[in-house]
Protein backbone atom coordinates (compact mmCIF):
# COMPACT_ATOMS: atom_id res chain seq x y z
CA UNK A 1 0.00 0.00 0.00
CA UNK A 2 1.37 3.41 -0.97
CA UNK A 3 2.04 5.90 1.79
CA UNK A 4 1.03 9.54 1.75
CA UNK A 5 4.65 10.46 1.18
CA UNK A 6 4.90 8.63 -2.12
CA UNK A 7 1.43 8.70 -3.57
CA UNK A 8 0.76 10.65 -6.76
CA UNK A 9 -2.48 12.40 -7.40
CA UNK A 10 -4.16 11.04 -10.49
CA UNK A 11 -4.20 13.56 -13.29
CA UNK A 12 -7.32 13.33 -15.42
CA UNK A 13 -6.82 12.13 -18.96
CA UNK A 14 -3.04 12.56 -19.19
CA UNK A 15 -1.48 9.82 -21.33
CA UNK A 16 1.06 7.65 -19.53
CA UNK A 17 3.62 8.16 -22.26
CA UNK A 18 3.52 11.95 -21.81
CA UNK A 19 7.10 12.20 -20.57
CA UNK A 20 8.61 10.15 -23.36
CA UNK A 21 6.52 10.86 -26.40
CA UNK A 22 8.22 12.77 -29.17
CA UNK A 23 5.92 15.41 -30.63
CA UNK A 24 4.83 14.82 -34.18
CA UNK A 25 5.25 18.45 -35.12
CA UNK A 26 5.63 21.87 -33.64
CA UNK A 27 2.26 23.56 -33.56
CA UNK A 28 2.39 26.99 -35.15
CA UNK A 29 -0.59 29.19 -35.78
CA UNK A 30 -0.79 30.49 -39.37
CA UNK A 31 0.95 33.81 -39.84
CA UNK A 32 2.10 33.83 -36.23
CA UNK A 33 5.73 32.74 -36.56
CA UNK A 34 7.22 36.07 -35.53
CA UNK A 35 5.03 36.24 -32.39
CA UNK A 36 6.01 32.71 -31.40
CA UNK A 37 9.69 33.59 -31.68
CA UNK A 38 9.17 36.37 -29.16
CA UNK A 39 7.49 34.14 -26.57
CA UNK A 40 5.05 31.35 -25.87
CA UNK A 41 2.14 31.11 -28.30
CA UNK A 42 -0.69 31.19 -25.74
CA UNK A 43 -3.43 30.40 -28.25
CA UNK A 44 -1.55 27.39 -29.62
CA UNK A 45 -0.86 26.12 -26.08
CA UNK A 46 -4.52 26.48 -25.13
CA UNK A 47 -5.48 24.55 -28.26
CA UNK A 48 -3.16 21.71 -27.23
CA UNK A 49 -4.73 21.64 -23.77
CA UNK A 50 -8.20 21.51 -25.26
CA UNK A 51 -7.14 18.67 -27.60
CA UNK A 52 -5.40 16.90 -24.66
CA UNK A 53 -2.15 16.67 -26.61
CA UNK A 54 -0.05 16.90 -23.47
CA UNK A 55 3.17 15.46 -24.93
CA UNK A 56 3.31 18.17 -27.59
CA UNK A 57 2.40 20.78 -25.00
CA UNK A 58 5.18 19.57 -22.70
CA UNK A 59 7.74 19.96 -25.46
CA UNK A 60 6.47 23.46 -26.23
CA UNK A 61 6.57 24.54 -22.58
CA UNK A 62 10.06 23.18 -22.01
CA UNK A 63 11.37 25.80 -24.42
CA UNK A 64 9.32 28.69 -22.98
CA UNK A 65 10.18 31.24 -20.30
CA UNK A 66 8.58 30.81 -16.83
CA UNK A 67 6.90 34.22 -17.03
CA UNK A 68 5.29 33.30 -20.35
CA UNK A 69 4.05 29.99 -18.95
CA UNK A 70 2.56 31.89 -15.99
CA UNK A 71 0.56 33.95 -18.50
CA UNK A 72 -0.74 30.70 -19.95
CA UNK A 73 -2.07 29.73 -16.50
CA UNK A 74 -4.00 33.00 -16.37
CA UNK A 75 -5.94 31.81 -19.43
CA UNK A 76 -6.46 28.19 -18.36
CA UNK A 77 -9.68 26.84 -16.86
CA UNK A 78 -9.30 26.19 -13.14
CA UNK A 79 -9.61 22.41 -13.54
CA UNK A 80 -6.60 22.37 -15.89
CA UNK A 81 -4.11 24.07 -13.53
CA UNK A 82 -2.81 20.87 -11.95
CA UNK A 83 -2.88 19.00 -15.27
CA UNK A 84 -0.60 21.46 -17.04
CA UNK A 85 1.63 22.07 -14.01
CA UNK A 86 2.41 18.36 -13.65
CA UNK A 87 3.77 18.04 -17.18
CA UNK A 88 6.44 20.67 -16.52
CA UNK A 89 10.01 19.55 -15.71
CA UNK A 90 10.82 19.83 -12.00
CA UNK A 91 13.05 22.93 -12.07
CA UNK A 92 10.89 24.74 -14.62
CA UNK A 93 7.79 23.97 -12.55
CA UNK A 94 9.29 25.71 -9.52
CA UNK A 95 10.27 28.76 -11.58
CA UNK A 96 6.76 28.98 -13.01
CA UNK A 97 5.24 28.55 -9.55
CA UNK A 98 7.06 31.67 -8.30
CA UNK A 99 5.61 33.71 -11.18
CA UNK A 100 2.00 32.76 -10.45
CA UNK A 101 -0.50 34.84 -8.48
CA UNK A 102 -1.03 33.83 -4.86
CA UNK A 103 -4.60 32.65 -5.52
CA UNK A 104 -3.41 30.32 -8.25
CA UNK A 105 -0.53 29.10 -6.07
CA UNK A 106 -3.02 28.20 -3.36
CA UNK A 107 -5.16 26.21 -5.80
CA UNK A 108 -2.10 24.26 -6.94
CA UNK A 109 -0.87 23.59 -3.40
CA UNK A 110 -4.27 22.22 -2.43
CA UNK A 111 -4.13 19.86 -5.41
CA UNK A 112 -0.55 18.64 -4.73
CA UNK A 113 0.38 15.48 -2.92
CA UNK A 114 2.94 15.94 -0.15
CA UNK A 115 5.67 14.63 -2.44
CA UNK A 116 4.74 17.04 -5.22
CA UNK A 117 4.63 19.94 -2.78
CA UNK A 118 8.01 18.98 -1.36
CA UNK A 119 9.53 18.83 -4.84
CA UNK A 120 8.35 22.36 -5.60
CA UNK A 121 9.46 23.77 -2.25
CA UNK A 122 12.93 22.26 -2.62
CA UNK A 123 13.46 24.28 -5.79
CA UNK A 124 12.36 27.62 -4.30
CA UNK A 125 14.83 30.19 -3.04
CA UNK A 126 14.35 31.13 0.59
CA UNK A 127 12.97 34.61 -0.10
CA UNK A 128 10.38 33.16 -2.48
CA UNK A 129 9.46 30.52 0.09
CA UNK A 130 9.03 33.23 2.75
CA UNK A 131 6.82 35.27 0.39
CA UNK A 132 4.73 32.17 -0.26
CA UNK A 133 4.22 31.50 3.45
CA UNK A 134 3.33 35.15 4.05
CA UNK A 135 0.62 35.19 1.37
CA UNK A 136 -1.05 31.86 2.10
CA UNK A 137 -3.87 31.22 4.62
CA UNK A 138 -3.00 29.47 7.88
CA UNK A 139 -4.09 25.98 6.84
CA UNK A 140 -1.91 26.13 3.71
CA UNK A 141 1.04 27.57 5.64
CA UNK A 142 0.88 24.69 8.08
CA UNK A 143 1.11 22.19 5.25
CA UNK A 144 3.97 24.07 3.58
CA UNK A 145 6.04 24.13 6.77
CA UNK A 146 5.41 20.42 7.27
CA UNK A 147 7.00 19.71 3.88
CA UNK A 148 10.22 21.71 4.11
CA UNK A 149 13.43 20.74 5.85
CA UNK A 150 14.04 21.97 9.42
CA UNK A 151 16.84 24.23 8.12
CA UNK A 152 14.56 25.78 5.51
CA UNK A 153 11.78 26.19 8.09
CA UNK A 154 14.16 28.00 10.42
CA UNK A 155 15.36 30.34 7.65
CA UNK A 156 11.81 31.12 6.51
CA UNK A 157 10.75 31.91 10.07
CA UNK A 158 13.74 34.24 10.48
CA UNK A 159 12.87 36.10 7.28
CA UNK A 160 9.26 36.48 8.37
CA UNK A 161 10.33 38.20 11.59
CA UNK A 162 11.44 41.30 9.69
CA UNK A 163 8.92 44.15 9.16
CA UNK A 164 6.90 43.85 5.96
CA UNK A 165 8.43 46.93 4.30
CA UNK A 166 12.03 46.31 5.36
CA UNK A 167 15.08 45.11 3.45
CA UNK A 168 15.06 41.96 5.59
CA UNK A 169 11.63 41.00 4.26
CA UNK A 170 12.81 40.87 0.62
CA UNK A 171 16.35 39.58 1.04
CA UNK A 172 17.56 36.07 0.29
CA UNK A 173 20.07 34.15 2.37
CA UNK A 174 21.36 32.19 -0.62
CA UNK A 175 24.52 33.94 -1.78
CA UNK A 176 28.21 33.14 -2.15
CA UNK A 177 30.34 33.94 0.88
CA UNK A 178 34.15 34.01 0.51
CA UNK A 179 37.05 34.39 2.97
CA UNK A 180 39.81 36.92 2.42
CA UNK A 181 42.62 34.38 2.80
CA UNK A 182 41.24 32.19 -0.02
CA UNK A 183 43.09 31.96 -3.31
CA UNK A 184 41.32 32.69 -6.58
CA UNK A 185 41.39 28.98 -7.44
CA UNK A 186 39.81 28.10 -4.09
CA UNK A 187 37.11 30.72 -4.59
CA UNK A 188 36.23 29.49 -8.08
CA UNK A 189 36.10 25.90 -6.81
CA UNK A 190 33.75 26.95 -4.02
CA UNK A 191 31.49 28.81 -6.46
CA UNK A 192 31.27 25.74 -8.69
CA UNK A 193 30.37 23.63 -5.69
CA UNK A 194 27.56 25.82 -4.31
CA UNK A 195 26.34 27.65 -7.43
CA UNK A 196 23.36 25.37 -8.05
CA UNK A 197 21.77 26.43 -4.74
CA UNK A 198 22.50 30.16 -4.94
CA UNK A 199 20.25 32.86 -6.33
CA UNK A 200 23.19 34.74 -7.83
CA UNK A 201 26.87 33.91 -8.11
CA UNK A 202 28.23 36.85 -10.11
CA UNK A 203 28.71 39.04 -7.04
CA UNK A 204 30.40 37.34 -4.08
CA UNK A 205 30.82 38.79 -0.62
CA UNK A 206 33.87 38.55 1.63
CA UNK A 207 33.38 38.15 5.37
CA UNK A 208 35.64 37.57 8.36
CA UNK A 209 35.28 34.68 10.82
CA UNK A 210 32.48 36.55 12.63
CA UNK A 211 30.49 37.10 9.41
CA UNK A 212 31.27 40.83 9.29
CA UNK A 213 31.11 42.20 5.73
CA UNK A 214 34.57 43.37 4.68
CA UNK A 215 34.58 43.25 0.89
CA UNK A 216 33.02 42.30 -2.41
CA UNK A 217 34.42 40.57 -5.47
CA UNK A 218 32.83 39.68 -8.80
CA UNK A 219 33.30 36.62 -10.96
CA UNK A 220 34.91 38.91 -13.52
CA UNK A 221 37.51 39.89 -10.90
CA UNK A 222 38.21 36.24 -10.22
CA UNK A 223 38.55 35.29 -13.88
CA UNK A 224 40.90 38.18 -14.58
CA UNK A 225 43.13 37.65 -11.52
CA UNK A 226 46.12 35.25 -11.23
CA UNK A 227 44.98 31.84 -10.01
CA UNK A 228 47.14 32.06 -6.88
CA UNK A 229 46.13 35.62 -5.92
CA UNK A 230 44.43 36.12 -2.57
CA UNK A 231 40.88 37.38 -2.31
CA UNK A 232 42.07 40.10 0.07
CA UNK A 233 44.26 41.51 -2.72
CA UNK A 234 41.56 41.74 -5.40
CA UNK A 235 38.40 42.50 -3.42
CA UNK A 236 36.76 45.92 -3.22
CA UNK A 237 36.70 46.88 0.45
CA UNK A 238 34.37 49.85 -0.03
CA UNK A 239 31.04 48.05 -0.02
CA UNK A 240 27.67 49.73 -0.34
CA UNK A 241 25.26 47.89 1.96
CA UNK A 242 21.88 48.36 3.62
CA UNK A 243 20.54 47.52 7.05
CA UNK A 244 17.96 44.80 7.59
CA UNK A 245 15.41 47.36 8.84
CA UNK A 246 15.91 49.88 6.02
CA UNK A 247 12.81 50.60 3.96
CA UNK A 248 12.63 48.32 0.94
CA UNK A 249 11.79 51.26 -1.33
CA UNK A 250 15.06 52.92 -0.29
CA UNK A 251 16.86 49.65 -1.01
CA UNK A 252 15.35 49.50 -4.50
CA UNK A 253 16.34 53.12 -5.08
CA UNK A 254 19.92 52.36 -4.01
CA UNK A 255 20.14 49.43 -6.41
CA UNK A 256 18.82 51.67 -9.19
CA UNK A 257 21.21 54.49 -8.31
CA UNK A 258 24.34 52.33 -8.40
CA UNK A 259 23.17 49.95 -11.17
CA UNK A 260 23.88 47.02 -8.85
CA UNK A 261 22.87 43.43 -9.55
CA UNK A 262 22.64 42.75 -5.83
CA UNK A 263 23.02 44.63 -2.56
CA UNK A 264 24.31 43.11 0.70
CA UNK A 265 22.09 43.35 3.78
CA UNK A 266 23.77 43.64 7.19
CA UNK A 267 22.50 43.71 10.75
CA UNK A 268 23.23 46.37 13.38
CA UNK A 269 26.72 44.89 13.94
CA UNK A 270 27.61 44.84 10.21
CA UNK A 271 27.23 41.07 9.94
CA UNK A 272 26.18 39.91 6.50
CA UNK A 273 22.78 38.20 6.74
CA UNK A 274 21.50 38.29 3.16
CA UNK A 275 21.34 40.07 -0.18
CA UNK A 276 18.65 41.84 -2.18
CA UNK A 277 18.81 41.04 -5.89
CA UNK A 278 17.82 43.34 -8.72
CA UNK A 279 14.73 41.28 -9.62
CA UNK A 280 13.37 41.78 -6.10
CA UNK A 281 14.12 45.51 -6.36
CA UNK A 282 12.17 45.70 -9.62
CA UNK A 283 9.21 43.99 -7.93
CA UNK A 284 9.33 46.55 -5.13
CA UNK A 285 9.39 49.45 -7.59
CA UNK A 286 6.52 47.98 -9.58
CA UNK A 287 4.42 47.39 -6.47
CA UNK A 288 5.09 50.92 -5.25
CA UNK A 289 4.19 52.41 -8.64
CA UNK A 290 0.91 50.46 -8.69
CA UNK A 291 0.13 51.50 -5.13
CA UNK A 292 0.82 55.17 -5.87
CA UNK A 293 -1.23 54.99 -9.06
CA UNK A 294 -4.20 53.66 -7.10
CA UNK A 295 -3.90 56.27 -4.36
CA UNK A 296 -3.47 59.09 -6.87
CA UNK A 297 -6.75 58.06 -8.46
CA UNK A 298 -8.71 57.81 -5.21
CA UNK A 299 -8.59 54.03 -4.78
CA UNK A 300 -7.15 51.65 -2.25
CA UNK A 301 -4.45 49.44 -3.82
CA UNK A 302 -5.35 45.86 -4.75
CA UNK A 303 -2.86 43.04 -5.27
CA UNK A 304 -4.91 40.85 -7.59
CA UNK A 305 -5.08 41.29 -11.38
CA UNK A 306 -8.20 43.14 -12.54
CA UNK A 307 -9.95 40.12 -14.05
CA UNK A 308 -9.33 38.10 -10.87
CA UNK A 309 -10.69 40.83 -8.61
CA UNK A 310 -14.35 40.43 -7.69
CA UNK A 311 -16.79 43.34 -8.05
CA UNK A 312 -17.14 43.47 -4.26
CA UNK A 313 -13.36 43.78 -3.81
CA UNK A 314 -13.27 46.60 -6.37
CA UNK A 315 -16.17 48.22 -4.54
CA UNK A 316 -14.24 48.11 -1.25
CA UNK A 317 -11.15 49.63 -2.87
CA UNK A 318 -13.11 52.58 -4.26
CA UNK A 319 -16.02 53.37 -1.97
CA UNK A 320 -13.94 54.78 0.93
CA UNK A 321 -12.41 57.52 -1.18
CA UNK A 322 -15.67 58.20 -3.01
CA UNK A 323 -17.46 58.71 0.29
CA UNK A 324 -14.70 60.95 1.59
CA UNK A 325 -14.65 63.09 -1.55
CA UNK A 326 -18.43 63.28 -1.67
CA UNK A 327 -18.60 64.53 1.90
CA UNK A 328 -15.75 66.97 1.34
CA UNK A 329 -17.58 68.35 -1.72
CA UNK A 330 -20.27 69.49 0.72
CA UNK A 331 -18.04 72.47 1.51
CA UNK A 332 -18.21 73.70 -2.08
CA UNK A 333 -22.00 73.50 -1.88
CA UNK A 334 -21.94 75.49 1.37
CA UNK A 335 -19.78 78.17 -0.26
CA UNK A 336 -22.12 78.52 -3.24
CA UNK A 337 -25.11 78.60 -0.91
CA UNK A 338 -23.63 81.44 1.14
CA UNK A 339 -23.41 83.60 -1.99
CA UNK A 340 -26.94 82.97 -3.26
CA UNK A 341 -27.80 86.68 -3.16
CA UNK A 342 -24.77 87.57 -5.28
CA UNK A 343 -25.66 84.90 -7.80
CA UNK A 344 -29.27 86.12 -7.90
CA UNK A 345 -28.04 89.60 -8.78
CA UNK A 346 -25.55 88.41 -11.42
CA UNK A 347 -26.74 84.96 -12.50
CA UNK A 348 -24.26 84.99 -15.37
CA UNK A 349 -21.49 84.35 -12.82
CA UNK A 350 -22.61 80.72 -12.53
CA UNK A 351 -21.53 80.25 -16.16
CA UNK A 352 -17.86 80.46 -15.15
CA UNK A 353 -17.89 78.28 -12.01
CA UNK A 354 -17.12 74.99 -13.84
CA UNK A 355 -14.24 76.57 -15.79
CA UNK A 356 -12.66 78.05 -12.67
CA UNK A 357 -13.00 74.85 -10.63
CA UNK A 358 -11.71 72.61 -13.41
CA UNK A 359 -8.75 74.86 -14.19
CA UNK A 360 -7.82 75.11 -10.53
CA UNK A 361 -8.09 71.35 -10.02
CA UNK A 362 -5.99 70.61 -13.09
CA UNK A 363 -3.33 73.13 -12.04
CA UNK A 364 -3.12 71.66 -8.56
CA UNK A 365 -2.92 68.14 -9.93
CA UNK A 366 -0.03 69.06 -12.23
CA UNK A 367 1.97 70.48 -9.33
CA UNK A 368 1.17 67.65 -6.91
CA UNK A 369 1.98 64.86 -9.35
CA UNK A 370 5.27 66.55 -10.30
CA UNK A 371 6.29 66.94 -6.64
CA UNK A 372 5.18 63.41 -5.72
CA UNK A 373 7.28 61.99 -8.56
CA UNK A 374 10.31 64.03 -7.44
CA UNK A 375 9.80 62.80 -3.86
CA UNK A 376 9.61 59.17 -4.94
CA UNK A 377 12.81 59.51 -6.97
CA UNK A 378 14.64 61.20 -4.10
CA UNK A 379 15.13 64.41 -6.10
CA UNK A 380 13.66 66.63 -3.37
CA UNK A 381 12.85 66.47 0.33
CA UNK A 382 11.05 68.65 2.85
CA UNK A 383 14.08 70.91 3.32
CA UNK A 384 13.68 71.95 -0.34
CA UNK A 385 10.16 73.30 0.25
CA UNK A 386 11.09 76.97 -0.30
CA UNK A 387 12.94 76.21 -3.55
CA UNK A 388 10.01 74.15 -4.79
CA UNK A 389 7.54 76.83 -3.76
CA UNK A 390 9.49 79.61 -5.49
CA UNK A 391 9.70 77.56 -8.69
CA UNK A 392 5.99 76.67 -8.70
CA UNK A 393 4.91 80.25 -7.94
CA UNK A 394 6.80 81.45 -11.02
CA UNK A 395 5.26 78.67 -13.09
CA UNK A 396 1.83 79.59 -11.70
CA UNK A 397 2.30 83.26 -12.62
CA UNK A 398 3.18 82.34 -16.20
CA UNK A 399 0.36 79.80 -16.52
CA UNK A 400 -2.20 82.02 -14.80
CA UNK A 401 -1.32 85.05 -16.90
CA UNK A 402 -1.57 83.07 -20.14
CA UNK A 403 -4.88 81.51 -19.14
CA UNK A 404 -6.31 84.89 -18.08
CA UNK A 405 -5.47 86.50 -21.42
CA UNK A 406 -7.00 83.63 -23.38
CA UNK A 407 -10.04 83.53 -21.06
CA UNK A 408 -10.65 87.27 -21.54
CA UNK A 409 -10.83 86.81 -25.30
CA UNK A 410 -12.96 83.67 -24.98
CA UNK A 411 -15.45 85.42 -22.68
CA UNK A 412 -16.23 88.14 -25.22
CA UNK A 413 -15.89 86.03 -28.37
CA UNK A 414 -17.82 82.95 -27.26
CA UNK A 415 -19.87 83.83 -24.20
CA UNK A 416 -20.95 87.39 -25.13
CA UNK A 417 -21.05 87.53 -28.92
CA UNK A 418 -21.83 83.93 -29.88
CA UNK A 419 -23.91 82.82 -26.87
CA UNK A 420 -25.36 86.29 -26.26
CA UNK A 421 -24.77 86.36 -22.50
CA UNK A 422 -25.02 89.75 -20.70
CA UNK A 423 -21.33 90.01 -19.85
CA UNK A 424 -19.63 93.29 -19.05
CA UNK A 425 -15.94 94.18 -18.84
CA UNK A 426 -15.96 94.20 -15.00
CA UNK A 427 -17.40 90.68 -15.00
CA UNK A 428 -14.68 89.53 -17.42
CA UNK A 429 -12.01 91.14 -15.22
CA UNK A 430 -13.38 89.36 -12.13
CA UNK A 431 -13.29 86.02 -13.93
CA UNK A 432 -9.74 86.53 -15.25
CA UNK A 433 -8.38 87.73 -11.91
CA UNK A 434 -10.03 84.76 -10.20
CA UNK A 435 -8.46 82.46 -12.78
CA UNK A 436 -4.97 83.85 -12.08
CA UNK A 437 -5.36 83.69 -8.31
CA UNK A 438 -6.88 80.19 -8.46
CA UNK A 439 -3.96 78.86 -10.51
CA UNK A 440 -1.44 80.39 -8.09
CA UNK A 441 -3.29 78.99 -5.06
CA UNK A 442 -3.60 75.58 -6.72
CA UNK A 443 0.09 75.41 -7.54
CA UNK A 444 0.92 76.48 -3.99
CA UNK A 445 -1.25 73.77 -2.45
CA UNK A 446 -0.20 71.18 -5.02
CA UNK A 447 3.50 71.53 -4.27
CA UNK A 448 3.40 72.07 -0.49
CA UNK A 449 0.82 69.54 0.71
CA UNK A 450 2.70 66.43 -0.61
CA UNK A 451 5.91 67.70 1.01
CA UNK A 452 4.12 68.32 4.30
CA UNK A 453 2.42 64.90 4.26
CA UNK A 454 5.75 63.22 3.46
CA UNK A 455 7.39 65.06 6.37
CA UNK A 456 4.68 63.75 8.69
CA UNK A 457 5.49 60.19 7.62
CA UNK A 458 2.52 59.51 5.35
CA UNK A 459 2.44 58.53 1.70
CA UNK A 460 2.41 61.76 -0.36
CA UNK A 461 0.42 59.99 -3.09
CA UNK A 462 -2.76 60.59 -1.07
CA UNK A 463 -2.31 64.29 -1.85
CA UNK A 464 -2.67 63.73 -5.57
CA UNK A 465 -5.44 64.61 -8.00
CA UNK A 466 -8.76 63.91 -6.18
CA UNK A 467 -7.82 65.36 -2.81
CA UNK A 468 -6.07 68.44 -4.22
CA UNK A 469 -8.95 69.03 -6.62
CA UNK A 470 -11.49 69.07 -3.79
CA UNK A 471 -9.45 71.61 -1.80
CA UNK A 472 -8.80 73.83 -4.81
CA UNK A 473 -12.49 73.79 -5.77
CA UNK A 474 -13.35 75.37 -2.44
CA UNK A 475 -10.51 77.91 -2.72
CA UNK A 476 -11.49 78.93 -6.26
CA UNK A 477 -15.11 79.54 -5.22
CA UNK A 478 -14.10 81.64 -2.21
CA UNK A 479 -11.78 83.77 -4.35
CA UNK A 480 -14.38 84.09 -7.12
CA UNK A 481 -17.20 85.27 -4.91
CA UNK A 482 -14.94 87.50 -2.81
CA UNK A 483 -13.74 89.33 -5.92
CA UNK A 484 -17.21 89.44 -7.40
CA UNK A 485 -18.81 90.97 -4.29
CA UNK A 486 -15.97 93.47 -3.95
CA UNK A 487 -15.47 94.62 -7.55
CA UNK A 488 -19.06 94.30 -8.72
CA UNK A 489 -20.54 95.69 -5.46
CA UNK A 490 -22.95 92.77 -5.08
Amino acid sequence: METKETEKLQTPEIPEEVAAEVPERTLTAPGDTEEQERGLDIDAALALVEEKRYATLRQMLREAEPADIAELFDELPKQQYAVVFRILPKELAAEVFVELDSDLQQILIESFSDLELRNVLEELYMDDAADLVEEMPANVVKRILQNVTPEARKTVNELLKYPEDSAGSIMTTEFVRLKQDMSVDDAIALIRKVAIDKETIYTCYVTDRNSHLIGVVTVKDLLCAPHDAKIADIMEDHVISVNTLEDKEDVAATISKYDALALPVVDAENRLVGIVTVDDAIDVMQDEAEEDFAKMNAMLPTEKPYLRTSPFELYKSRIVWLLLLMVSATFTGMIIGSFEDALATQAVLTLFIPMLMDTGGNSGSQASVTVIRALSLGEIEFSDVMRVLWKEIRVAALCGGSLAVVAFGKIFLVDKWIMGKPITVPIAIVVCLTLMMTVIAAKFLGCTLPLLVSKLGFDPAVMASPFITTIVDAVSLIVFFALATTLLHL
